[in-house]
This record gives C-alpha cells, sequence and structure tokens, in this order.
C-alpha cells in the first residue's frame, strides 16, 4: 500500500496543464531533456545513462563453485543474498534523417554473491557500438552495424536478455525493409562472448543469421510474423577467447529453425488477446558423447489467450498459456530432438525464478495482473512443469543440461518437475526509471525427488528488490 501511494504521488507531482521542453522527446531521459530545453545544439545529440541496483535472496537454487552437489533444489545447496549492481552510460549523434552513431559503454558488479566465477560482473566494458544509415520515410532500405543488441517478437528465442545483469549482444550487420504495416529484416553477426578483466569480443566460430518479416495487415487484427533463423557453430566454439571463464561457446551444431508468430493488436477484440507461436528445427548436432554429428529435427509451440476489464480503470486481467518443447526421446539413436532455444530472454515466460528453458518441456501458466493506481501494476503467475521427455535431461534457464548432484536420464522418474508461484509489485516512475520487488515459490515434484532421493532435497524460495534510474 505504502509503495502504491508514493507512485500515485510522484506520477501525479507535475500539473496536467505544465508545458514541455520544446526540444525534449518523451522518455528522453533527464540529462537530454535539460541539455536540449537550455541549447537547441543538443538536439542532433544523445546522452545519458542507466543505474539499476537489485537485491536477491535465493534459497535451493544452485551455487555453481560450491561443490557438486550444490545443485538446484538440494538440501546440499547454500543459501545465497546478493547484490547486483549495473551502470550504463551512453552517447549518440542523429546530425540529419538518415545517419546516427551510438555508443554504450556498461559495467557490471556484484556484492556477496557466492557463484563461482561469478555469472554477472564484468568490469566496465562496450555494451553497444553501431551506425545506422537511412530514412524510411524517403527510402525503405536502412542499415545497422556494429555491436547491438538484437530483439524479435517476444524474445522467446532472440532477445536483448535485459533481466541479467550484463545483457547480451552482436556484432552484427542488419538491413532493414520497411513499407507502411510491413517489415523486413536481413541480419547476420556473432554472439559477444562475456570475458571479465578483458575487453569483450564476439565467437568467432559462432554464426548467427537470418530473416524476420512482420506484418499487421497480412491478417486483419493482427501482428503477423514469420522468420527463419540459423545458428552455425564450429568445432573450436567451447574453447573461444583461449577458455576463460564466462566465455567459451557451445559445440558444434547447425541448427535452422523456421517460424511463425501470431499475436492480436490492442483492442482489436474488445477486451480479449490472443498470441501463439509455433517453430520448427532441422539441421545437425554434435553430439561429444557419441563423438558424431546427429540429425536435428525439434518442434515448439506457444498459445495464450486473456481477458482485460478495460471498462474498470484498474484494468484487471486474466490469462492463460500452455508452452511446449521437444524433447529427446532416444539419446542412443541417430537423431537430436531437443529444441534449441537459440538466443532467448526467458526470464519473462517460464517462471521469474528461472529454472527453466524452452526445452524439453511442457507449462502450464495462468496469469493475473492488475493496476491500483497510476504507475503501478501487481501481477500474480502460477506455473505447472512437466518434462516432455524423462529420456532427456532437465534443462537449465541456460539452455544447459543439469548432469551433476543427481541429476541426469532418468527414464524410471515421474515427468512432473513441480509447479512454481510468483507474485511481482513494479512502480513506474514515468521516465525516470522504476522500483520492483517480487516474491516467488517453487515447490519441487515427484521428478525432483526421484532425482535427487540420495542426498535429499527441498522447496526454493526468491525474494528481490530493485530500482533503476534513467538520466
Amino acid at each position: 500500500m505504502a509503495l502504491a501511494v508514493v507512485g500515485s504521488a510522484l506520477a501525479s507531482t507535475a500539473p496536467a496543464n505544465a508545458p514541455k521542453p520544446a526540444a525534449a522527446t518523451p522518455g528522453a531521459g533527464l540529462l537530454n531533456d535539460w541539455l536540449r530545453e537550455h541549447s537547441p545544439g543538443f538536439a542532433a545529440w544523445d546522452i545519458g545513462g542507466q543505474v539499476r541496483a537489485r537485491f536477491e535472496s535465493k534459497n535451493g537454487f544452485a551455487v555453481p563453485g560450491a561443490g557438486a552437489g550444490a545443485v538446484d533444489f538440494s538440501d546440499a545447496t547454500p543459501d545465497n543474498h546478493y547484490w547486483l549492481f549495473r551502470e550504463k552510460v551512453h552517447l549518440g549523434w542523429k546530425p540529419c534523417a538518415w545517419f546516427s552513431a551510438f555508443a554504450e559503454a556498461r559495467d557490471s558488479s556484484t556484492v556477496f554473491d557466492k557463484r563461482r566465477p561469478e555469472p554477472e560482473e564484468d568490469v566496465f566494458d562496450l555494451h553497444q557500438a553501431w551506425i545506422a544509415l537511412g530514412d524510411p520515410k524517403q527510402f525503405p532500405l536502412t542499415l545497422k552495424a556494429g555491436r547491438q543488441e538484437l530483439s524479435y517478437g517476444d524474445e522467446r528465442l532472440v532477445g536483448a536478455f535485459d533481466w541479467n545483469n550484463i545483457g547480451r549482444v552482436f556484432d552484427a550487420a542488419k538491413l532493414r525493409f520497411e513499407r507502411d504495416a510491413l517489415w523486413v529484416d536481413a541480419f547476420v553477426g556473432r554472439v559477444v562472448l562475456i570475458n571479465d578483466g578483458h575487453f569483450n569480443v564476439a565467437n568467432d566460430y559462432d554464426w548467427f543469421w537470418g530473416a524476420y518479416a512482420s506484418s499487421r495487415t497480412l491478417v486483419p487484427k493482427q501482428e503477423t510474423q514469420l522468420y527463419l533463423l540459423a545458428r552455425n557453430t564450429g568445432h573450436d566454439s567451447p574453447t573461444a577467447t583461449r577458455g576463460r571463464p564466462q566465455a567459451g561457446g557451445p559445440g558444434a551444431r547447425d541448427i535452422y529453425t523456421l517460424g511463425l508468430r501470431v499475436k492480436s493488436l490492442p483492442g482489436q477484440f474488445g477486451g480479449w488477446d490472443y498470441a501463439a507461436e509455433l517453430a520448427g528445427q532441422f539441421g545437425n548436432f554434435y553430439d561429444a558423447t557419441l563423438g558424431r554429428r546427429l540429425e536435428h529435427e525439434a518442434f515448439a509451440a506457444h498459445v495464450a489467450g486473456g481477458y482485460t476489464w478495460t471498462q474498470f480503470q484498474t484494468a484487471p486481467r486474466l490469462g492463460l498459456e500452455y508452452n511446449y518443447a521437444s524433447g529427446d526421446s532416444d539419446p542412443t539413436d541417430r537423431r537430436h530432438r531437443t529444441f534449441e532455444n537459440l538466443f532467448p530472454t526467458n526470464h519473462k515466460f517460464y517462471g521469474y525464478m528461472d529454472f527453466f528453458s524452452w526445452q524439453n518441456l511442457h507449462n502450464v501458466r495462468l496469469a493475473a495482473s492488475i493496476k491500483p493506481a497510476r504507475g503501478v501494476t501487481l501481477t500474480a503467475d502460477y506455473h505447472l512443469f512437466w518434462l516432455a521427455e524423462t529420456d532427456d535431461f532437465f534443462y537449465a534457464v541456460n539452455g544447459l543440461p543439469r548432469r551433476t548432484g543427481g541429476y541426469g536420464i532418468a527414464p524410471g522418474n515421474d515427468r512432473f518437475v513441480g509447479s512454481e508461484i510468483n507474485l511481482i509489485a513494479t512502480i513506474a516512475l514515468k521516465s525516470l526509471g522504476s522500483i520492483q520487488a517480487g516474491y516467488g515459490h517453487f515447490f519441487r515434484g515427484d521428478y525432483v525427488r526421484q532425482s535427487l532421493a540420495p542426498t535429499g532435497s527441498r522447496d526454493a524460495d526468491w525474494f528481490y528488490l530493485q530500482a533503476v534510474l534513467n538520466f
């Protein structure tokens, strides 16, 4: 209640008829607004940044470096309470309509984190540096080249992973064709590896390219997207950047993803909304255990719907969704059927506690939200999780299989992994930033109990408090 009152007060501080600076744009940032108000010469510049601090308390979560048995839901796993800090500063320049340049530096640090090496720590480094050519209002083709974030759809397969204390960027080139309600991107790039204490460089052996098209007129009242995504990774990928901690990439693979995503446009069906995504994969995957390439065939699906009571100022909403990703039913044959999750922002989808990726999974989610005051949003989610195949692994949020501490391939285990409840409160402070707090509890299922029976298991708890300031 106190947070709601503070958020409402901050949102209503300025009079409704207060004049805005002529040169400022919504969300331009405190520094940009001030500079542009005092000098027209700063209209072509974008100078600002962001500071983010988050406290997390985790009980029952894996703690790498604390022993082989310190895995998710294990009694042998120590509790972990730590701070995450991230600072970004950027400089942008747009002297004319057809040219712009942007550079952003980022520093990520942790305090009291027991994980070793700290996976969310990276001393001051280059996060983005790109140039863009073209004006879509004059000519439909534009080009963006350099270190940049890539984000498509809901970020189930390609996202900036902003929840993470470091995030994700690519050294890439992107060509866009844009006309009215249609755009098509063609891109190619390499993911940048985190190498704490050294300048971050891209993985020369992990190429990512594709085409992504979106239309709001192909089917009335909905956004329709089609895509082809390709990931070609060489055998030297795991030792990229000399195998330093937090660096190396995945094993060799050539995987191609064809997909369709649809989502209703806001307000087109009254209070109803829907979304769906289908993705099929083919190619090959190198299995280091078997020492040979396997034919890759995998599939994933997402379907969701909800209703928002728009007649109420608090806009309460209920939603239901189902997520599926194939697993490998026979790890000894010549086929690999585990869906490849590529470069997602999984935090938003399969439970905020981050135990799952879109791999070997059945997931049912019931979601509810309400806006009790201006700028305040409360959400509650409940998830149920099953493995699609017990002949395959239980995959972590980063896409890696759980192999230690009792986990592995256990065809005799029950499929039910467990359920999770999440409660999140967010206060948006206009363009200044936000304050957010959340709690999650994971109720372990029979699969976890059976896997960790020799050492003992427990439920997991998670709490966080986060503040973001934009300037």
